[in-house]
């Protein structure tokens, strides 16, 4: 496991990944530690034969772009003690995404990555992205001013709700579901999620708080985040699919 990222200057700036991995997956409820019997957090639970965590940092290490990998884990968590991964692991997880997310960042500068670097942020839950997506998302942004993230156009009809009836109708046309790569500037993501606090619940809302319009990028709709118990089966179709 590497314990340090490149230090050497560049002359271009470099992509880092950064995967926040210290939520508790309480919506999923659908495993157990084998060794302390407290609920498993979601990202450790089996997929396709493995923790869902592997197939996610999978993907990024198929990435040659990508300079160094950082997963963000809660203080305590042995996990990666257990499982070899090419990764840098941080045991400074906060109370929310935000936080584990803030706290992330500022490793990556402690180790050698400068504020101008890209970071692609990425939850650990969405154990279907391919390296295919992450490439596709560096090509769409590396050149733009604010950065972007992966989104899938809605296809679905949106019902706006009052005590379990409908109560308005919002047109589609413009909507987009938030995915994730999302890919910013390493500084303006630091001083983004300083300024919005802890509540933002991505990365890309921070930097519309900030006046910022992050680029839309299309990504596909297998890219799901694993909430719920019945997601493991469909990521489970998909994974054992693909192999």
């Amino acid at each position: 496991m590497r314990d340090t990222f490149m230090s050497d200057s560049a002359p271009n700036p470099r992509f880092f990944a950064l995967v926040p991995c210290a939520g508790t997956g309480s919506r999923a409820n659908t495993g157990v530690d084998s060794h302390s019997g407290a609920p498993a957090p979601k990202q450790y639970q089996p997929v396709a034969g493995f923790p869902m965590v592997l197939h996610t940092l999978a993907a990024f290490a198929a990435v040659p772009r990508i300079a160094d990998l950082l997963v963000v884990v809660a203080p305590g968590d042995h996990f990666f003690e257990q499982h070899s991964a090419p990764v840098l692991v941080a045991n400074c997880g906060g109370c929310t995404r935000a936080r584990s997310v803030f706290n992330g960042l500022n490793v990556l500068l402690t180790h050698g990555a400068m504020p101008v670097d890209w970071v692609l942020v990425h939850d650990a839950a969405r154990c279907l992205v391919t390296p295919a997506q992450i490439n596709a998302l560096i090509d769409a942004c590396e050149h733009d001013e604010v950065g972007g993230l992966l989104a899938h156009k809605l296809a679905d009809t949106l019902k706006c709700e009052s005590d379990g009836r409908v109560v308005a109708t919002l047109e589609r046309g413009d909507k987009w579901l938030a995915q994730t790569p999302q890919m910013f500037r390493i500084g303006a993501l630091v001083d983004a999620l300083q300024q919005a606090g802890d509540q933002v619940t991505d990365e890309a809302s921070a930097m519309e708080a900030m006046g910022h319009r992050p680029k839309l990028v299309p990504g596909d709709a297998q890219n799901f985040k694993v909430t719920y118990a019945e997601d493991f089966a469909l990521a489970e179709i998909i994974l054992r699919s693909r192999t």
